[in-house]
């Protein structure tokens, strides 16, 4: 016989959390397992090290560029488990970026020349400081291939500004903080003319240029402000990665470069390409800039106003003593200033060789006013070996490097040599090295540009992947590989396969200085961080027209989409605006529509909006996208497009099923059974600590929406019932059980959290 769903419900309640008790060993013992698909015991203790069984957290969060996908990929550490891509340039339809009006306002902030950009090259994430500390508010990342900035609040993982840089063709150095998140910088790559329109490369010496931009952070608003941002000019060196100096190198700030030589290329008119004339000279330049002088002569207007933007030019920059350069070994990546702030380190990737610079001696030579010349722009250039406190050998293609919570101990990514080194500063000599898979680029540790990095765990950032996967085509994923620090020795852990970009640059904040929100204020503009002008509550769904645009206020909540059925006149424009007012953690709601090309994504509290024409008349199907009940499958409706013209028809709808009283009254039976089980989890859970644990609460507070949603359909069922009106009877009965069901399964989780989490009982 089968069971009645009250039965069945009580059944699992009282079950339900015994089914983990029990574990099954499998066919064999560990060392079967380990013969049998031939693993060491090596192997198992990197497993071991970076296992994070179910319910687990990771300790560190770590944030990697997304390369040519335009966004940024969230994944943890040990895990290595992949959490989310937040999405920055590029439109997104999980995640509605791109499809819901608030998403296209921000996207639309991305606009070159009033011309949509869909693609963005992301590179160099960077995270909020204090101090010098990363403090998990904000995180900023570039785009190189059209010079832009964005910023994603970490508070719920979304892209809330991008700003355009008004005078860079492309750009690489960015994005890197001030300790204090004063200002971000974005650094040029290629030389361009820095006003728009058409300049012939025989003029690159004149009128190309390189620049720094340091974007002024307004941190109560979380926003970039452009009306207090500045660059200063650079000579037409390709400009490369940024860093900040910290402690004593405080207010400056150090950008690399290569192509000094100032190499214009033509292979197509037969001469040697970019390659061999930007790799001639042995060296290339740190530009060195006192960027809080900068701010000042900025402020004081000693600019030149390019593109509506303030440019410190660069005779300005030398006269106010602004601007230096530094001989660094040449095509050089990294830029890494050390944790107290007293060095820099530079490795050029056709020399062997990282250099060690000692901020005290290179600010000694600029006080000094010992120079060793000029550059053709009459930049002052300090002498290479009076500014280096150490060089070491430490492989061939050294690229960038992280620093170890240990004193003095660094690590470097050796491109050529597929390996990474890891060697002290402060004596000049190698301590280890690892073999890496392969051609390392970035490599990664945790908080390692911060003035306290964790040590533990460095990531290596590998740009071919070769035979480490399951081989999926021509296009490989990248490969970042997991590398055990907290030895002496490195351990290589793991490979995870990244098949979104190129990454390029990854940053890791621990686990537990972020505190994202878990729902919205009901009716938020997530976008704005402000209440949205078209949030609704239930009970107060509407269609308004206003300006000619049919605008329609709806909610959504398990398992209905209020209104269900929309109609509208050929030629009309639509406008619908929903309001996702679920109070539980994780209950999204999705909103498609057929032939309208949008996918909308409304967590917890959020609304929505998408306007489109209604141009062609027909039936047009919608629904939730996002699974998120038992009856997720019928939380649907129709947009009706009537031609143009059609007169309103107020047919009656025909009901394909009709009810009678014994139906009416099997429902009721059904909903009083469910009801008493109800009462035993609520019984349940007040007899524990439970408002001793948030997420409960929550839940709390979301089964009592249920239940008084279950109250108000109880109502309907048994006013209708009271004028015989068996079919809305039955009908209304149905939706009381309806909300009772979602109030069991929130119970249900909130008992199951309870358990998990050693509630006790109040006594």
């Amino acid at each position: 016989m089968k069971k009645s769903f009250a039965k069945f419900l009580t059944a699992s309640i009282f079950t339900f959390g015994l089914a983990g008790l029990t574990t099954s060993v499998g066919a064999g013992s560990l060392e079967d397992v380990m013969k049998a698909r031939g693993l060491t015991e090596k192997d198992l203790l990197a497993a071991a090290k970076t296992y994070t069984p179910t319910g687990g957290r990771d300790e560190f969060i770590v944030f990697s560029s997304g390369g040519q996908s335009g966004q940024v990929i969230v994944y943890g550490i040990p895990s290595m488990r992949i959490l989310k891509y937040v999405s920055v340039f590029t439109p997104e339809p999980w995640q509605g970026y791109g499809f819901d009006d608030e998403s296209k306002a921000v996207l639309a902030q991305g606009k070159i020349n009033g011309k949509t950009i869909n693609f963005g090259d992301t590179h160099h994430p960077a995270i909020s400081e204090t101090k010098g500390e990363y403090d998990g508010q904000y995180l900023f990342i570039n785009d190189k291939a059209n010079p832009r900035m964005a910023v994603v609040d970490l508070k719920d993982f979304e892209t809330k500004q991008i700003v355009v840089n008004p005078i860079m063709k492309s750009e690489h150095g960015g994005a890197f903080v001030s300790p204090n998140t004063d200002y971000v910088i974005e650094a040029s790559q290629y030389a361009a003319p820095r006003e728009n329109g058409y300049v012939p490369l025989s003029q690159f010496n004149e009128k190309y240029r390189g620049a720094v931009t340091y974007w002024k952070f307004n941190r109560e608003e979380g926003r970039l402000d452009p009306s207090k941002s500045f660059s200063v000019e650079l000579p037409p060196y390709s400009q490369d990665l940024s860093d900040f100096g910290k402690g004593p190198s405080d207010g400056w700030s150090f950008t690399n470069s290569f192509c000094s030589e100032r190499y214009i290329g033509g292979i197509e008119k037969g001469r040697p390409p970019f390659e061999a004339g930007c790799s001639q000279k042995d060296t290339d330049f740190v530009h060195m800039i006192n960027w809080k002088k900068a701010a000042e002569v900025a402020a004081a207007g000693k600019v030149k106003m390019i593109n509506d933007h303030p440019v410190i030019m660069m005779d300005t920059a030398v006269a106010e003593g602004i601007l230096f350069l530094i001989p660094e070994p040449k095509s050089p990546h990294g830029m890494d200033v050390s944790p107290d702030g007293k060095f820099f380190i530079v490795a050029g990737k056709l020399d062997t060789h990282a250099s060690v610079y000692s901020f005290e001696k290179v600010i000694g030579l600029i006080n000094a006013k010992d120079f060793a010349g000029k550059d053709p722009y009459g930049i002052p250039i300090l002498d290479l070996k009076k500014s280096l406190h150490t060089q070491v050998q430490v492989g061939l293609g050294p690229l960038h490097t992280q620093y170890d919570s240990k004193e003095c101990v660094v690590y470097t990514s050796i491109y050529v040599d597929s390996q990474v080194t890891k060697w002290d500063y402060c004596e000049g000599k190698v301590l280890d090295k690892i073999n890496i898979h392969y051609n390392i680029g970035h490599l990664m540790s945790m908080e390692g540009d911060s003035v306290t990095p964790q040590g533990k765990y460095l990531v290596s950032l590998n740009k071919l992947a070769i035979d480490r996967f399951n081989p999926v085509g021509p296009l490989h994923p990248q490969n970042h590989q997991l590398i055990d620090i907290s030895g002496d020795k490195m351990q290589l852990l793991y490979d995870m396969p990244l098949p979104l970009g190129e990454p390029h640059y990854a940053v890791a904040i621990k686990a537990d200085k972020l505190k994202p929100k878990v729902r919205y204020k009901v009716g938020w503009n997530s976008r704005t961080d402000q209440k949205s002008e078209y949030r609704t509550r239930p009970g107060r769904e509407k269609i308004v027209v206003k300006d000619g645009v049919t605008h329609v206020y709806g909610t959504l909540i398990r398992s209905h989409i209020t209104p269900e059925i929309i109609e509208v006149e050929e030629g009309t424009t639509v406008s619908l605006h929903f309001t996702n007012v679920e109070r539980a953690e994780d209950e999204t709601h999705g909103f498609a529509i057929n032939n309208v090309d949008v996918n909308l994504s409304a967590e917890p509290g959020k609304t929505v909006s998408t306007t489109f024409l209604a141009d062609r008349p027909g039936v047009y199907p919608y629904y939730c996208t996002e699974f998120c009940s038992a009856l997720h499958l019928e939380m649907q409706g129709y947009l009706l497009v009537r031609p143009k013209g059609m007169k309103v028809e107020n047919a009656s709808v025909s009901e394909g099923q009709a009810y009678a009283q014994s139906d009416y009254d099997k429902q009721v039976k059904t909903n009083v059974a469910t009801q008493e089980v109800i009462d035993s989890v609520v019984g349940y859970i007040v007899a524990r600590n439970y408002k001793d644990f948030a997420p409960v609460l929550a839940l709390v507070e979301d089964a009592t929406d249920q239940l008084n949603f279950a109250a108000d359909s109880k109502k309907k069922s048994e006013d209708a019932a009271g004028k015989s009106d068996w079919q809305n009877a039955t009908l209304w009965a149905q939706q009381w059980f309806q909300y009772q069901v979602k109030a069991a399964d929130i119970g249900l989780r909130a008992k199951t959290y309870l358990d998990e989490h050693g509630a006790k009982v109040v006594q």
